[in-house]
């Protein structure tokens, strides 16, 4: 049986470089993560670091490989409780020009079967990189539309 593999593919009307601080910059994740602070802006061997909205640590994994504005690769393994069990996953992001433009490749993949946090960003992935492409274009990002409670548990901890 083939393990789980999440791709996604969107145009953003953004240069790579304005993508690529998106996704590595905490104050601008923060504008489209649905609260989150993300930090992703270094080099292979340092760490990407993830912040929910109540200032709880969500993520602290390796970035594999960083070439801005192009690919950024880290491990993935949110350090919930219930999620303790699952080994790190990993996500690619593949940043090419396209006129004036940015395609941008997610690549979520190495999940082992029967994985419990693959099912969870096959619906959060979509949301998130929705969000990030309005705030690149209009300057807001979306509110949180895969999990009405997990939008109220956000809410509740701020």
């Amino acid at each position: 049986m083939s393990k789980p593999k999440f791709v996604y593919v969107t145009y953003i009307a953004a240069a790579p470089e304005k993508v690529w601080q998106a996704l590595t910059k905490p104050d601008m994740t923060e504008q489209y993560w649905f609260g989150y602070r993300v930090a992703a802006d270094g080099k292979a061997g340092d760490r990407m670091t993830a912040f929910s909205p109540a200032g709880k640590q969500a993520h602290d994994d390796p970035i594999l490989e960083s070439d801005p504005p192009r690919k950024l690769v880290y491990a993935w393994q949110p350090l919930h409780k219930d999620m303790a069990g699952e080994r790190p996953s990993r996500v690619t992001f593949e940043l090419e020009p396209f006129k004036d433009q940015t395609r941008l490749t997610v690549v979520h993949d190495e999940f082992d079967e029967g994985s419990k946090i693959f099912g969870m960003i096959s619906k959060g992935w979509p949301a998130v990189l929705s969000s990030l492409k309005s705030f690149l274009e209009t300057g807001r990002g979306l509110q949180p539309s895969w999990d009405e409670d997990a939008a109220k548990r956000a809410a509740a901890e701020a």
